[in-house]
């Protein structure tokens, strides 16, 4: 498994992340680009991955590419448990059609959470160069420039049709989205593959105090309750007791009133022996009529 960046994208410096294994990640978003929806019979760790219709924003000229062949996973590298066949022989790429490369990026957007720092796995696989050392591109993160002049040959160590994936780090902001970009970059080359991308996976990490769904946890509201405050905290636990245990016998109350009335008792005065000749003598009556 190869894990190249881990890059905060709060400016255009990139630098390293630490301590993303002590991380609790819960999954927000998992894209087949270019592709049909992934189910969990087709992918080894039994992930979903959805189709990237909802989250393509722009990309003038671009195209999907589907790939027949097979993909080649090295040992050490991108290997199925990252990414299945079904997401990587997939993709949408821009084209170079004439001398001139084309001036165009690929954009998606994603709905995120301010305030949140989000793990974004980007997968790439040449599926689609002639050759290798044709394929140069840029990689933009929530409009920023995360990787610039992306060499995907010397990325897969010099294979086509090899996967490879980059991980980068980046602050949700006030917008509530978070994008990824593709496009050319001064090194692309005219005729060839100027951009590329096979699957996305944006994971939410925990923040400061260690949670995924904001900054007060319970364990942390039971810390900081004032202990002067006890003295209320009390009589509210007990309060909710209460209501419980009288909710509990007002429930087994209308039960055993259900039950009662689902049976009628014989009358005590009448005797076992009556009752039975009584049910006889009807049956009688019932066959001679």
């Amino acid at each position: 498994m190869l894990l190249l960046h881990q890059v905060p994208l709060s400016s255009c410096k990139v630098s390293g992340f630490d301590g993303l294994a002590r991380q609790a990640i819960q999954v927000v978003h998992r894209v087949n680009v270019g592709g049909s929806k992934v189910t969990p019979f087709n992918d080894s760790l039994w992930r979903t991955w959805s189709t990237d219709e909802g989250f393509f924003h722009s990309g003038l000229g671009s195209e999907r590419v589907y790939f027949g062949g097979r993909i080649k996973y090295q040992a050490g590298r991108a290997s199925r448990e990252v990414g299945p066949d079904n997401v990587y022989n997939t993709a949408r790429l821009i084209r170079s059609r004439n001398n001139s490369v084309a001036n165009v990026n690929m954009t998606w957007v994603f709905p995120a959470v301010g305030g949140s720092k989000y793990l974004v796995r980007l997968h790439f696989c040449d599926i689609a160069s002639s050759s290798l050392g044709l394929l140069y591109f840029n990689v933009y993160v929530n409009g920023k420039l995360a990787y610039e002049d992306l060499d995907l040959s010397k990325a897969a160590n010099y294979m086509l049709a090899s996967p490879f994936y980059a991980d980068f780090v980046v602050d949700g902001d006030d917008s509530y989205s978070l994008s990824v970009s593709v496009g050319p970059s001064k090194a692309s080359v005219p005729y060839a593959v100027d951009g590329i991308l096979n699957g996305v996976e944006i994971m939410k990490l925990n923040n400061s105090v260690g949670s995924l769904d904001g900054e007060h946890c319970a364990e942390w509201v039971l810390r900081s309750w004032p202990r002067g405050h006890v003295s209320v905290l009390v009589p509210l636990v007990a309060a909710a007791c209460v209501l419980l245990s009288l909710s509990m016998v007002t429930r087994r109350r209308i039960m055993k009133k259900k039950e009662s009335v689902a049976w009628t008792k014989l009358p005590v005065d009448v005797s076992e022996v009556n009752a039975n000749y009584s049910f006889v003598g009807q049956e009688v009556d019932r066959v001679r009529g």
